[in-house]
């Protein structure tokens, strides 16, 4: 029986880690981040993610952010250093990742991070604002349930941005939040084959 190759939504990925530095743009800075095989975009800053952190407004300044899978962190780091006053939660699945995300923040002295996995976040925490770009190679089910978790700690007013490529359902999605968690979703902006989406 072959082994499964691993999957960024992988808890503990099997492949080597081959750990390394790199340096990409958040934040209107140049930042050195640790990158590692078995997680999203290893490489860098992804397409989605780029036109995502172009898109969406400046995060809040305070309150408590959310980067719901979060990989090796460029949401939740571009988050922690627009709005050093806020509590950024970077929620994955993957240990991995959120081990190269605690690293990096270290090392910036981003102290408001906290890369952890979903059941250490407070029930009781509301959201001033979720940013993600979705893992939607989970599958819909899986997808669906995260969303349905997540989405509903808005806090009052709060917004989420979501960027999703369009030929993997962008606009399904779209009609899926507002039927079944009864939000507002606005058709942002499209990019690059991606459609940002603002929810709220």
């Amino acid at each position: 029986m072959s082994e499964q190759p691993d999957h960024y939504f992988s808890a503990q990925p099997a492949s080597a880690a081959e750990r390394r530095r790199a340096v990409v743009r958040l934040a209107g800075r140049d930042v050195e981040v640790d990158v590692a095989g078995g997680v999203f975009s290893p490489g860098g800053v992804d397409k989605g993610t780029q036109v995502l952190l172009r898109e969406a407004p400046a995060p809040p300044a305070a309150g408590d952010l959310l980067d719901l899978g979060c990989g090796w962190g460029p949401i939740a780091l571009t988050m922690a250093l627009a709005s050093p006053g806020a509590t950024v939660w970077a929620v994955d699945v993957n240990e991995r990742a959120l081990d190269l995300l605690r690293s990096t923040a270290a090392r910036l002295g981003l102290e408001n991070v906290r890369a952890v996995r979903a059941d250490e976040v407070p029930p009781d925490v509301r959201f001033a604002a979720i940013w993600s770009n979705p893992p939607i190679r989970v599958g819909k089910a899986v997808l669906h349930d995260l969303l349905r978790t997540w989405l509903p700690r808005l806090a009052p007013q709060a917004e989420a941005w979501l960027v999703v490529q369009k030929n993997l359902g962008s606009d399904s999605l779209a009609r899926w939040i507002e039927t079944e968690l009864a939000c507002d979703v606005a058709r942002a902006t499209s990019s690059k084959g991606f459609r940002v989406l603002r929810v709220g």
